[in-house]
């Protein structure tokens, strides 16, 4: 199996993650614990250790081999145009949650203002009067 890495480095457990061999990464733990795992032909057993490209991962037991390869230009391209969407959504995610914030602030501020306005319009009752 061929990783491409965008990035500088990825760790043990996010790759294994991303590759589906652990579900969660409370999980790499015990993975880690239970399987050999192979770092460029070494046993590794730490969760955060980086892996760069031209590394390999190897899981013996599974018959499994991650190649971490750079990718090609075209990648590198499509890749940058979905990381500047996925910004560009957060972005306009979070200005729409502060504008709704902002918006319930003032619907409660008017809300109170109506009920404290109109409760001191009205006399005094006491009762059985």
């Amino acid at each position: 199996m061929e990783y491409k890495l965008f990035t500088d480095y990825i760790t043990l457990q996010a790759l294994l993650k991303k590759a589906g061999l652990i579900q969660s990464g409370g999980a790499v733990k015990l993975f880690l614990e239970e399987t050999t795992v192979l770092f460029n032909g070494q046993i590794e057993k730490r969760r955060g250790k980086k892996i760069r490209v031209g590394d390999v991962v190897t899981i013996p037991q599974d018959n499994i081999t991650i190649t971490i390869a750079e990718p090609d230009e075209a990648e590198k391209i499509k890749y940058e145009k979905e990381q500047e969407e996925k910004k560009r959504v957060a972005d306009l995610v979070k200005t729409l949650n502060q504008k709704n914030k902002r918006r319930q602030k003032n619907t409660h501020k008017a809300a109170n203002k109506k009920a404290t306005s109109a409760n001191s319009d009205k006399p005094v009752r006491f009762p059985g009067m």
